[in-house]
Order: structure tokens, then C-alpha cells, then sequence
């Protein structure tokens, strides 16, 4: 393939990615034709609401690290369209809220939530944000921001490259099954960037972020023997947390 349309195809693998998991408006429509292929530049995609987040934070950076994290966290829920958070809450509720595989499937695809979609979010937001302020305080939220969109979204692209979709219809069965490679080029992407961003501590981020994937998929397999969109989006959150987590802890 000649490096131009090597360039095509990245430019339109990332568009793809952009208009699958943001509301960012963009002229045309992406081209389908690659479908799961393209999910190697999800994690690239994460930078979109990652920097957007980081603007929010640098227009209010007198008013103070909390305020800052609060609005960079509103930011991006807006920029995403709140779809990974919306796939924790429904996780939440349809792992924990059903007794049998369908009754599961059943909450989770339901658009109501209950208790354990709640509980949740409030515990993801408030982890979220307690990090997030900390991190603003020590002048290290942007690069942080960042390592975290990029890390975060590779256990999306793994989980439906390594599990099959839960249900027969839905947002992951549409998208489709990425190649292993995809994975194999999402992953190494992301944790490059990562690397240059944070330096050594994306190391232990991406390791952390790794159990929390595969802990996701034991649960997820033994609950509703497969992946759905709400899993992948319990992933990202659960990830962004971890490498958060980290990254804090590494000041």
C-alpha cells in the first residue's frame, strides 16, 4: 500500500472512531466500509474529549481545582454523548439486578435505572472527579487527561476482538468483531502516547488497566457469557478510573 493511502486510511479509521464514540460534529459521513477494523483508533479518538476537557480546565483555572474538575468531567460527558457512562450504569444494574442471562440482558438494554446503575455512577463520578482535582492542583491534569483517554478505551477494542457479542442485536454485534491486529495497533498506539505524556508511570497505568479489563471479561462471561456495548462502556469508565489512579498516585 503506497503512504498515501496509508494516510487515507488513518485519517478515515479515525474519523470513523470519532464519529462512532463522540457527538463532535463532522462534515460528510465517515466511510462504514472498514467497520470494526477501524477500532484501532478508538483510543485515538479519546483525545478529543481528553483536550476539550483540558481547555475547560485551563478557562476556569481561577476558579479553583474542584469547580475545574466538575466542569472538565461535564465537558466530556457532553463530548461522548455520556455513552460510557451510560454503559457502567446499565452494567451495573443488569449484572447485579438479574437472576438469569436473559433477565440481564433484559435490564441492561432497558433505558430506565435502577439502584446499582445509581450507585455506580455516583461512586465513577466521584472517583472521577477527587482524582481529577488532584490532579489540576499539581498542574498535571492535561497530560493525565490525556494518557487516560487513550489507555482507557483499549479494553473496548480487546474485549469485542476476544469475546463474542452477548446478544444478537445491539451496538457491538452492529459494529461488528475487530481483528486481534486492531487490538494489537490500538493498544501499542495508546500506550506510546501514554508513555510520552506521563513517562514511566503509564507502565503500571497500562498493567492496572490490563486486570481491569480482563476482570470485566471473567465477570462479564460468567454473568451473560459475552461483551455488549454496555460492557465496553463499564470498561472505559473502570479503566479511566484505574489510570487516574495511578497517575495521581505517581505525583
Amino acid at each position: 500500500m503506497a503512504p498515501r493511502d496509508i494516510l487515507h486510511q488513518i485519517s478515515g479509521d479515525l474519523r470513523l472512531a470519532l464519529g462512532l464514540l463522540t457527538r463532535l460534529p463532522l462534515p460528510g459521513q465517515p466511510d462504514m466500509a472498514r467497520g470494526a477494523a477501524a477500532a484501532w483508533a478508538w483510543p485515538l479518538a479519546g483525545l478529543a474529549p481528553a483536550l476539550l476537557a483540558g481547555l475547560a480546565i485551563w478557562l476556569t483555572s481561577g476558579l479553583g481545582a474542584g469547580l475545574s474538575a466538575a466542569l472538565a468531567l461535564a465537558v466530556m460527558a457532553m463530548v461522548t454523548g455520556a455513552m460510557h457512562e451510560d454503559g457502567l450504569a446499565d452494567t451495573a444494574d443488569g449484572l447485579w439486578g438479574g437472576w438469569t442471562v436473559e433477565q440481564r440482558l433484559e435490564i441492561m438494554k432497558d433505558s430506565h435505572i435502577g439502584t446499582y446503575g445509581v450507585l455506580a455512577l455516583i461512586l465513577s463520578v466521584l472517583a472521577r472527579w477527587s482524582l481529577l482535582a488532584g490532579l489540576i492542583a499539581a498542574g498535571q491534569a492535561l497530560p493525565a487527561l490525556m494518557a487516560a483517554a487513550v489507555l482507557s478505551r483499549v479494553p473496548m477494542v480487546a474485549l469485542m476482538a476476544w469475546m463474542p457479542p452477548a446478544r444478537d442485536g445491539g451496538l457491538s454485534r452492529a459494529v461488528g468483531q475487530p481483528p486481534l491486529r486492531a487490538a494489537g495497533i490500538g493498544g501499542g498506539v495508546a500506550l506510546v502516547l501514554a508513555l510520552m505524556l506521563t513517562g514511566g508511570a503509564a507502565i503500571w497505568a497500562a498493567l492496572l488497566v490490563g486486570f481491569v479489563a480482563v476482570c470485566i471479561a471473567m465477570l462479564a462471561t460468567s454473568k451473560i457469557g459475552g461483551q455488549t456495548g454496555d460492557i465496553l462502556g463499564a470498561s472505559q469508565q473502570l479503566a479511566e478510573i484505574a489510570t487516574l489512579a495511578i497517575l495521581a498516585a505517581a505525583l
